[in-house]
């Protein structure tokens, strides 16, 4: 790191991030570079989901023609086709994680663990354990409020026993509980092994529950929640601990999805008279995009957070990478630069796959930052 004017970081990582498919895929991938990022951990919550290595290796193949210079770290999907032979093919070919869902919870996410729990992986998990390969936990559980009373507010506390039994059944195994949001998060990765980390996404160090249900556009799923827990992760932050790094989570959708306009319904009424127009609204996807600007955004983010600018190189940089195991090249750093009406975009316009006009709309769009890549 060099002055608070300009900083450097070595080859940024992030440990989680969405490129989906077709002309958003060709979107996006190239953003992530462009935000400063030089590796970067893929979802596999595609449609349909990567659930082979052979899937795998051929959706990791289309994103490295489109961004050369990127390092993909592939993952594959949790689910009962799985098998520990999938595991050892998955090792061999180079995919270092695989991404456990819990059902119907988040996006593209049906065929994720349901209400049978993570014991039926024993087998999967044994082989992983064996093989060193990385289970990256979604930490929540299935909301299912008219029986346990379980919900989006402590979906994810209710999660912790699943890990903690995971850990204490394979000591071993690598864990990543993903984009935690809790101070219950934060405080049971703490008291885990050194092989148990967590991911915290820039946009949950700054939004709270008021600021993910005033706006569709600040929806996300793990739900952003109390000011005591956006605490709880500015602190595990502001602590330096290598336990808690970068994964962002940037999600893009497209606008007509976290913007949905009013659907019509034609209602007639019971005593047969003509029938008349209702509005009614649209389910609004979970996600946030922050990939175009990621490592600026995340310093303002440190800046408006209280976050010394000297906790982001472990953050964004060394922490991550040594969890996975990939020390940054020489070569690949990545200089930020103080500016002045620096502003985030506010969409970024596509092709949809049918040929329709889309966009993809960033987090803080619109508003100033004080950061940039530097030329």
């Amino acid at each position: 790191m060099a002055s608070t004017d300009s900083i450097t970081l070595p080859a940024p990582f992030d440990a989680h991030v969405h490129l989906r498919q077709g002309n958003m895929m060709r979107l996006v991938t190239p953003h992530v570079e462009q935000g400063g990022i030089r590796m970067a951990f893929v979802m596999p919550n595609l449609v349909p989901p990567l659930t082979t290595p052979e899937q795998t290796f051929a959706y990791t193949k289309e994103l490295q023609a489109i961004a050369p210079n990127l390092h993909f770290l592939p993952s594959m999907y949790l689910s009962a086709q799985l098998t520990p032979e999938h595991i050892r093919q998955a090792k061999a070919g180079g995919i270092v994680g695989v991404k456990s869902y819990p059902r119907g919870v988040t996006t593209n996410s049906d065929g994720g663990v349901g209400m049978e729990g993570y014991g039926v992986y024993d087998e999967v998990f044994a082989e992983m354990e064996k093989q060193d390969m990385v289970l990256n936990l979604h930490g929540e559980v299935p909301s299912d409020v008219d029986g346990d009373g379980t919900c989006v507010l402590n979906a994810e506390e209710r999660f912790l026993p699943h890990l903690r039994e995971i850990n204490r059944k394979f000591p071993k195994l690598r864990i990543v509980l993903e984009h935690c949001t809790t101070a219950a998060a934060v405080e049971c990765v703490k008291t885990l092994p050194a092989n148990v980390v967590a991911t915290i996404t820039p946009h949950h160090l700054a939004l709270t529950i008021d600021g993910a249900c005033s706006s569709s556009l600040g929806f996300c799923k793990p739900l952003a929640k109390f000011p005591s827990d956006r605490a709880a992760l500015r602190d595990a932050v502001r602590s330096g601990s290598p336990k808690f790094f970068l994964g962002s989570d940037s999600a893009p959708h497209p606008s007509s999805s976290k913007l949905p306009a009013l659907q019509v319904a034609h209602v007639t009424a019971a005593d047969g008279s003509p029938a008349h127009e209702v509005t009614l609204p649209s389910p609004c996807a979970a996600g946030i995009y922050t990939s175009q600007n990621l490592v600026p955004l995340t310093a303002e983010i440190f800046e408006r957070a209280a976050i010394p600018l000297a906790c982001l190189e472990g953050f964004c940089s060394t922490f991550g990478r040594e969890f996975y195991g990939f020390p940054a090249p020489q070569g690949h750093e990545v200089t930020i630069r103080r500016v002045e009406g620096k502003k985030v975009d506010k969409a970024f316009g596509y092709k949809t796959d049918k040929g329709d006009d889309e966009w993809v709309i960033p987090f803080m769009a619109g508003e100033n930052i004080g950061w940039e890549i530097a030329a």
